[in-house]
């Protein structure tokens, strides 16, 4: 008998694929209200960034930590408060050039892009209609001039130059984030574990072309071509 692919197993919910979300410090938001308070720097086994547990006048929450910040300093939202690191305003209030974080992919979003340690992204120009920002990945993106951004650079930049040195540490890591890995091709797996393993040499004699009417997640291999031969 054969089994079910990766690809179902983790969408069946099975607890091998499923996030332990429990031991996660909480939401990560921006801030809130026009002032704020750093009460405390932790570390959250979901985020790759340090968190900072933010405090105002009734409630409690947790924010990306930037570099430069310390507990006790006050944090501040609007639009006309001081280029500070930690801040949050809107693009179209932030000058050309200065690193920022944390950003809002649609206003009133909360933050939902450039949030992984040591990231940053800066402002490349704008008009009145849009914000054009570099991305850390070099690619530009335009944004509406209301979406919200933080001040500085994201904290724990050091993070990747710590090796592994080995694979237990890795899986350790991913385990933590509920991530899938390692990740093996299928042709590399026994013919029991994927429809593309099997074969004793590293070239496969099966056609990769799924059936026409495979269920959900049988769909690997090649995309199934919609006719074969000439046209009539």
């Amino acid at each position: 008998m054969g089994k079910n692919l990766v690809q179902q197993k983790r969408g069946k919910g099975s607890p091998s694929y499923r996030a332990p979300s429990f031991r996660y410090a909480g939401k990560v938001t921006q801030i809130r209200k026009d002032k704020v308070i750093v009460d405390d720097i932790i570390n959250s086994t979901g985020h790759s960034a340090p968190l900072i547990k933010l405090k105002s006048e009734n409630e409690v929450y947790f924010s990306i930590a930037p570099e430069g910040i310390r507990v006790g300093d006050v944090l501040e939202k609007g639009l006309d408060v001081n280029i500070k690191t930690g801040n949050t305003l809107p693009l179209g209030k932030i000058p050309e050039g200065v690193s920022i974080f944390n950003i809002e992919s649609n206003p009133g979003d909360n933050g939902k892009l450039v949030r992984t340690s040591g990231t940053t992204a800066k402002i490349v120009s704008r008009t009145r209609t849009k914000v054009i920002v570099k991305m850390p990945s070099g690619k530009q993106k335009e944004f509406n001039p209301k979406c919200m951004a933080s001040i500085g650079v994201v904290a724990g930049s050091g993070r990747t130059d710590k090796p592994f040195l080995k694979a237990g540490n890795k899986k350790k890591a991913m385990a933590a984030r509920g991530k899938y890995w390692p990740i093996v091709s299928g042709a590399s797996m026994n013919a029991v574990d994927h429809p593309l393993g099997g074969a004793r040499s590293s070239r496969k004699g099966r056609p990769t072309i799924a059936p026409k009417n495979a269920p959900p997640g049988r769909k690997v291999g090649m995309i199934r071509p919609r006719q074969t031969g000439r046209n009539k």
